[in-house]
């Protein structure tokens, strides 16, 4: 298949409809079209088989990021076009994915910019700015990756630790909820995920010596319903000496249980964020989360133990919070190789070839791991979708190199499956770096690594797309990519997925075989989740091109909607 090219450029001198308006006020430019309508637990409910609307962050409760219309497919992609652009005013990275109900579309921007835009034209609605306060300590750039919707409102997390409620047809401020202390380092990028009426949200801040957690609010006041705490106050573990993997991590236990009775529990400081949203189990009323790495990063001797639940798998009751089940992957981490990116829930073959619920998840480590959903064992893990070459090659005081590095593997980076061809896809980065460990007292809320982790220059760095058959573990396709990749991936019935990358470009792949189809150059880095919508039989793409300021990849402020030339 003929594989075509698109420019911004031109795609901008034909298509751009959007633009940013200024706005001295907290909310500008009030509703032009009619109500939104109400957003009803049983859409939320149903959105997997959803092919008009974009409802989560990540698709539906599952996670799966798959899109069931399949208008746009492998024989026509080459047709797709911008249909328009629209230009917040914030040009920095961009990780939003867009949510679509009824065809009124909300972004966001670093800094906490909420837009309302007409998902037929690109045209704005409202434009609403979160009054920020003074701090904003946050690691890996000013990032927000959504909201959520349920009724007539819209949810953010903000910078400053915050949770706030929009009106949906106006943008106004409903109510503002403080999470936690951002002078202790604790802030929000995580899009919320909202659910019987209660809004799930965890936290940044495993970069600042937190204890990091997950909250429950009431959607209608905001008011606390319950929380989970990452780390528990006994967070020794069972003294891992493996990996989930089976491999040695090098621990010397002896010394960590010398320190342990020297200074105790080190848990009211353990770091333990939760990046991303929670995949949303209705039959068993559980959620299932990933949590990342322990505070100091890569200093392992003011933290003896296993430090749960860091880098772990974790289920809780979704009505109370209550713990119910959890995997570590890497006990005692110090090479910041935490879990990011988002669980999916599906159907998997488990070790005697029996279907059962099962989790996936796709680590920094470079695999991706099937659990059972009931006890969250693992089933199994995938061939390695990066190079291991070092690992665990322990951090020293003079420094020492490692793959896969501190991005990964597979960063915050969403995931999708094909249920059909049993595929998950996952977008990589090869970085080699040097770690160096410098012990440090806590820093009161300041950024605490216990050294640093450095790319190693002279070394070269790429990425790659990988399918893997989650029911085999075997790496079905890859292809490699230009830069190391982060942003996310969608698949779509159509029999695609669609990706971008640092360089700008987003790309249609095949996604049995992975054949490329189409690709766009958005003129800044398309490092955000695509997301899919359809409105007046029309089906579109739609994705963020704004940079990333973690990886450092051209900044922009374009929201780009394709669909197929008439």
């Amino acid at each position: 298949m003929k594989l075509l090219r698109f420019t911004l450029a031109a795609a901008m001198a034909a298509t751009l409809t959007g633009g940013a308006v200024s706005a001295q006020e907290e909310t500008s430019a009030s509703t032009l079209y009619g109500d939104l309508s109400h957003v009803t637990q049983d859409m939320l409910d149903r959105a997997a088989g959803d092919g008009n609307n974009f409802l989560h962050t990540n698709g539906n409760y599952h996670q799966t990021r798959y899109y069931p219309a399949r208008q746009i497919n492998t024989d026509n992609v080459r047709g797709l076009r911008p249909a328009w652009i629209f230009q917040t005013e914030i040009v920095d990275t961009m990780e939003t994915s867009p949510i679509v109900v009824n065809g009124i579309m909300y972004v966001t921007t670093a800094f906490n910019h909420v837009y309302a835009l007409d998902a037929r034209t690109g045209r704005q609605i409202w434009h609403h700015k979160h009054n920020m306060g003074p701090v904003t300590t946050y690691c890996c750039g000013p990032n927000n990756r959504g909201v959520a919707v349920s009724g007539d409102r819209v949810f953010m997390g903000t910078l400053d630790a915050k949770l706030v409620a929009l009106d949906a047809k106006t943008g106004k401020q409903l109510w503002e909820t403080q999470i936690a202390d951002p002078e202790l380092g604790y802030s929000e990028t995580m899009a919320p995920t909202v659910v019987n009426d209660m809004v799930l949200i965890g936290t940044n801040g495993g970069e600042y010596g937190i204890r990091g957690f997950v909250k429950a609010f009431d959607a209608a006041t905001g008011e606390l319903k319950w929380t989970f705490h990452t780390i528990p106050e006994n967070s020794v573990g069972v003294w891992a000496t493996h990996d989930a993997t089976g491999r040695d991590m090098l621990r010397d236990i002896e010394a960590e249980k010398a320190a342990l009775a020297k200074m105790g529990d080190p848990y009211e400081t353990l770091g333990g964020g939760v990046w991303q949203n929670p995949a949303v189990d209705l039959e068993t009323n559980r959620i299932y989360f990933v949590v990342g790495n322990p505070s100091p990063d890569l200093d392992g001797s003011l933290r003896p133990g296993d430090n749960l639940y860091t880098d772990s798998l974790v289920a809780v009751d979704m009505n109370t919070g209550e713990y119910i089940c959890h995997f570590q992957y890497i006990a005692h981490d110090v090479w910041d190789l935490d879990a990011v990116s988002p669980p999916i829930i599906t159907t998997v073959k488990d070790g005697g070839g029996n279907d059962v619920k099962g989790i996936l998840h796709a680590g920094k480590t470079g695999y991706v791991y099937v659990h059972k959903a009931d006890d969250c064992s693992l089933i199994r893990f995938s061939e390695p979708m990066v190079s291991q070459e070092g690992r665990w090659t322990l951090p020293t005081a003079e420094g020492a190199r490692m793959l896969p590095g501190a991005n990964g593997g597979v960063e915050w980076s969403p995931m999708a499956i094909d249920p059909n061809l049993h595929l998950s896809y996952a977008i990589n980065l090869h970085q080699p770096m040097t770690y160096t460990v410098k012990s440090s007292p806590y820093p009161e809320g300041k950024l605490w690594l216990g050294g640093s982790f450095d790319v190693i220059p002279e070394e070269e760095q790429w990425g790659n797309v990988s399918a893997v058959d989650y029911n085999t573990g075997k790496i079905r396709w890859k292809v490699r990519t230009e830069q190391p990749m982060i942003g996310g991936i969608l698949a779509t019935a159509g029999g695609l997925v669609f990706t971008g990358e640092g360089n700008g470009l987003f790309k249609a792949y095949d996604s049995a075989t992975g054949s490329e189809l189409w690709r766009f150059q958005a003129g800044a880095g398309v490092n955000a989740p695509p997301s899919s919508y359809t409105v007046d039989g029309k089906q579109y793409i739609v994705v963020a091109a704004g940079g990333n300021a973690q990886l450092n990849y051209k900044r922009g402020n374009n929201i780009i909607a394709f669909t197929l030339a008439d």
